[in-house]
């Protein structure tokens, strides 16, 4: 038996599985929903476009700014933050494990943008976004997943409803201006 396709035949990869929305753990995850009213692709654009993503993605007074955004499995988000006026500091780096258009993001900071192990502060995270078309709008769902019940405890203490709650208003607020 060859392991090499022959002449007159080809090998196509298998298809990698990966769940829409994978099983919720409510022991190591955290996660918020809402409906944004407005369409799924004005909602994708937000996540997209580096400007439009910097207005939403650090909760209000501080501000965001979008130092790479390669929106492909493997690509790069890295993200500073600025409070008051002063210098930008790191907040984000990470890497996109899955990217589905107009559907789905997942990122990780437990490896970097150079794809080295990471342990970042305050907590390790996977982070999935869902976007699924609704009556009134888009349902959009984000849920960060923990390694551990301990790591979810520390990152909802933290204030993960708050802060996410405030940056998905944010998003919500953004793009349903555009409507």
């Amino acid at each position: 038996m060859s392991l090499s396709p022959q002449p007159d035949e080809t090998i196509e990869p298998s298809p990698v599985e990966t769940p829409f929305a994978a099983a919720f753990d409510a022991e190591r995850d955290l996660s918020i929903t809402r409906i944004i009213r407005a369409p799924r692709a004005i909602v994708w654009r937000a996540w997209t476009d580096p400007d439009r993503l910097a207005r939403w993605w650090i909760p209000a007074p501080m501000t965001a700014r979008v130092e790479r955004l390669e929106l492909v499995p493997g690509g790069a988000l890295i993200t500073s933050m600025s409070e008051g006026g002063r210098a930008f500091e790191p907040h984000m780096n990470a890497v996109f494990v899955t990217v589905e258009a107009s559907k789905r993001i997942v990122f990780t900071n437990a490896l970097d943008a150079q794809w080295r192990p990471a342990s970042p502060a305050p907590v390790a995270v996977t982070a999935e976004f869902t976007l699924t078309d609704h009556p009134e709008g888009t349902a959009y769902r984000a849920t960060a997943r923990h390694a551990s019940a301990d790591d979810r405890a520390r990152h909802e203490e933290l204030g993960f409803v708050d802060g996410w709650t405030m940056v998905t208003a944010a998003l919500a607020a953004l793009v349903e201006r555009e409507v």
